[in-house]
Formats: structure tokens, sequence, C-alpha cells
């Protein structure tokens, strides 16, 4: 059975939970990108280089010439890039949490005249 890089690339994508988090991916490199968010380079690096890897026609073990092994590298960058970026999203709702809790904080004051 052959597949195409778009079909390899949909069925890892339905890695648990990812789909879902894929407005926060969005939000939190538009946060990153404009300063307000900071995070590792490389952090966001990895993971667009993994799924750039995927879509690629340029493959280490090529699907034409060995094909087990050929989908089997491609599983493994995605099995690799899904969890860290989830990770970083993870870290990136809790900081947006965390920011949130701050500004909507009330202190207890009282009036000295």
């Amino acid at each position: 059975m052959k597949y195409s890089k778009i079909h390899i690339a949909k069925e890892a994508i339905k890695h648990k939970g990812f789909l879902k988090k894929v407005p926060d991916i969005y939000r939190m490199l538009k946060m990153w990108r404009n300063g307000t968010y900071k995070m590792k380079t490389l952090d966001i690096i990895l993971p667009l280089l993994g799924f750039l890897y995927v879509l690629s026609p340029i493959d280490l073990l090529p699907e034409m010439m060995i094909p087990v092994l050929g989908l089997a590298d491609d599983f493994a960058v995605l099995a690799l890039v899904i969890p860290k970026l989830i990770k970083e999203v993870d870290k990136f709702l809790l900081w947006e949490a965390e920011n949130r809790i701050k500004q909507n904080q009330i202190v207890d004051a009282e009036i000295v005249s």
C-alpha cells in the first residue's frame, strides 16, 4: 500500500490533542513573534523543521526505495516533534493563565485620609 507524504502527515497529526491545540500554537507563535511571550528560538525551529522534513519530497530514507523504513523515519520525526510542540504549548497556556490571573487580581485597600 502506497501513501503520500501528506497522507502520512495527516495520520501522524492525529496525535491525541494535537488538532485541538492548533489555535493555541498559532496564538503562542504570534505572541512569541511580537515579544510578549519569551521562549527559546530552538523550541520553535525544531518542530518546524520536523514538519518540513515530513512534507518534503527529499528524504533520508525514500519511501520509493525502502517502503517500510521510508515511512518509519517520517513517523519517528513526528513522534519526536509533536510531543515537544505540545509540551511547549502547555507551558504557554500556563503562562497565559498566570498572566490573566495577575491582571485580574483585586487587592483589598482601605482609603486613609
